[in-house]
């Protein structure tokens, strides 16, 4: 009887002290140590021997940082004189990569890489032609893809120079090669209805193109997906198709006045207009000069980058500009910001010298590549197109 009463007032106590221990833990229940030792012992998922670290309630969330690098150029304006000489270089086809080898050391290292294809790819066997009604062999498209460059604009004033058949026939080259984005002219309404969205490196991105001139070529009815022809409403309904669905809006635009080194009041107004959209950056072209860089609000506007490759005559037509920038993308308690970083921007030049009368040796040079051989005063052009260029920003480099 004795031993029977120790040994219940020994299981008293141990009752007693079960229950204080509880009533203190739910008295006290921001005990960082006594939920810790409880949990190690209610946990199924820790595995023996291993250390377990405290969860802070109060723990900052993962914050984490994609970035995709991307690089422009201009208009590739194929005239006469720059295939023939392509062809001569030789004697068996065409091979515009020597053209721009100088700028694919460059351009090769960029995530996205982007040039407007101003003459239509319809190829040799529909007859190549040059101004006014441009036709170009399919292995430009050949140079430019082995340079890295892989978005392309198809919208512009010469898309319709040589009719459907030629247009058809861009589609048919630029579809064996999916590796590269194309956007401004379509092969069907099924086509042009597709979004057309790409992901690099964790960031989602969209690529529209737009055309605001013709040449007072009409695009064939019912078949206006041969060429996106600027309207607000076409805009509008494009970019909120895909607004919600990336983290960036890339619009090329082809608009502005030809020669004009200053940003006219229709490229403000659908600059402007495209900003309201949500648009995060808009690449204009057309004026085969270079203008002025601006932002409105959080929109990246470059109204013209001139052209990349020509046969045209002066300086300002020979200079284009290149520009770079990281996308980078900030996500934070589920919530993600885009900025741009490293924002530079440069010069290229298209030299050739002339043989008997004929422009040869075609060559586009990154200006900061050029010798007073290939173009005297260079830094003095340098310093005057740069300073038009960044007239408006202050946080782009020079390159």
């Amino acid at each position: 009887m004795e031993k029977f009463l120790k040994n219940s007032i020994y299981l008293l106590i141990i009752i007693i002290a079960l229950l204080v221990f509880l009533i203190f833990y739910k008295i006290f229940p921001f005990s960082v140590y006594w939920q810790q030792l409880l949990v190690s012992f209610e946990s199924v998922d820790v595995q023996e021997n291993e250390l377990t670290p405290p969860v802070s309630s109060d723990e900052v969330p993962l914050k984490t940082e994609e970035r995709a690098s991307l690089f422009m150029v201009g208009d590739a304006l194929i005239h006469s004189a720059v295939y023939a000489d392509a062809d001569a270089d030789t004697g068996s086809g065409y091979d515009f990569r020597p053209m721009i080898s100088e700028v694919k050391e460059i351009s090769k290292n960029y995530d996205l890489a982007f040039y407007n294809q101003e003459t239509i790819l319809g190829g040799s066997e529909l007859g190549l032609s040059s101004y006014p009604r441009f036709n170009s062999p399919y292995e430009v498209g050949d140079a430019f893809i082995d340079a890295g460059f892989n978005l392309v604009s198809l919208a512009n004033n010469h898309t319709l120079d040589r009719g459907e058949t030629a247009i058809l026939n861009s589609h048919q080259y630029w579809s064996q090669h999916p590796e590269v984005m194309t956007a401004g002219s379509f092969s069907s309404w099924d086509d042009m209805n597709q979004v057309n969205i790409g992901e690099v490196n964790g960031i989602r991105y969209a690529f529209l193109a737009y055309t605001d001139w013709t040449n007072g070529l009409i695009v064939p009815s019912g078949k206006e997906y041969l060429l996106a022809r600027y309207t607000n409403e076409l805009a509008k309904q494009d970019i909120e198709k895909v607004r919600d669905q990336v983290d960036v809006v890339i619009v090329s635009m082809h608009f502005g006045d030809e020669y004009s080194l200053n940003v006219s009041s229709r490229q403000r107004e659908i600059a402007t207009y495209l900003a309201s959209l949500g648009v995060d950056i808009v690449i204009g072209h057309h004026p085969h000069v270079v203008e002025p860089i601006e932002m409105i609000d959080d929109t990246l506007v470059i109204y013209s980058l001139g052209n990349f490759i020509s046969a045209q005559r002066g300086v300002e037509k020979l200079t284009g500009m290149m520009f770079s920038m990281d996308i980078v993308k900030t996500t934070e308690a589920g919530v993600s910001q885009i900025t741009f970083k490293n924002m530079k921007a440069g010069l290229v030049y298209t030299y050739s010298d002339t043989i008997n009368g004929i422009r040869r040796n075609f060559k586009v040079y990154p200006y900061q590549n050029l010798t007073e051989e290939l173009l005297p005063n260079h830094e003095m052009y340098y310093n005057k197109y740069m300073n038009l260029i960044l007239q408006n920003v202050s946080n782009i480099e020079r390159w």
